[in-house]
């Protein structure tokens, strides 16, 4: 996305120029490659902020809790610790799974810090399930090798 901004910016920029006090058509590409370069420029920046603040990160889910890594940081999260589990459903705005936003959700534990979990995680569907269902069902996850 920062590579589609650039490009059009690079060519959107001379071309704006190049049309002032023009009122044939170099306006309006001037326009569109302006649009297409700040959207780019816009989404790629965004995508970028989240890559920095979720770096690397992956959940485990254990018979008493989940555990959550970040940038090599692991944090064991029991599911007594957990005081909310909210899930949003499919995001019908336009470039919403680009933004990562198609499905959130969002786990708030007691201490007032929030863990945010988007369509960039895989099977993020499924985790926000199993926490739901553990936090506020009481359905824990069996270990390996344990069958009732």
């Amino acid at each position: 996305m920062l590579a589609v901004g650039a490009v059009g910016m690079a060519f959107g920029v001379p071309v704006a120029v190049a049309s002032i006090g023009s009122t044939e058509g170099a306006p309006q590409l001037a326009g569109l490659l302006l649009g297409v370069g700040l959207a780019g420029l816009g989404l790629g920046s965004w995508r970028l902020m989240q890559s920095f603040r979720t770096r690397e990160q992956c959940f485990d889910i254990h018979e008493r809790g989940l555990t959550h890594r970040v940038a090599g940081d692991a944090t064991l999260i029991p599911w007594e610790d957990i005081s909310q589990v909210g899930a949003g459903g499919d995001d019908g705005r336009p470039l919403a799974e680009a933004r990562g936003m198609g499905f959130t959700c969002e786990i708030r534990l007691h201490s007032g810090d929030r863990i945010r979990i988007d369509t960039f995680t895989e099977d993020a569907r499924e985790l926000a399930r199993v926490v739901h269902g553990a936090v506020h069902l009481g359905q824990f996850p069996e270990g390996r090798g344990r069958r009732r």
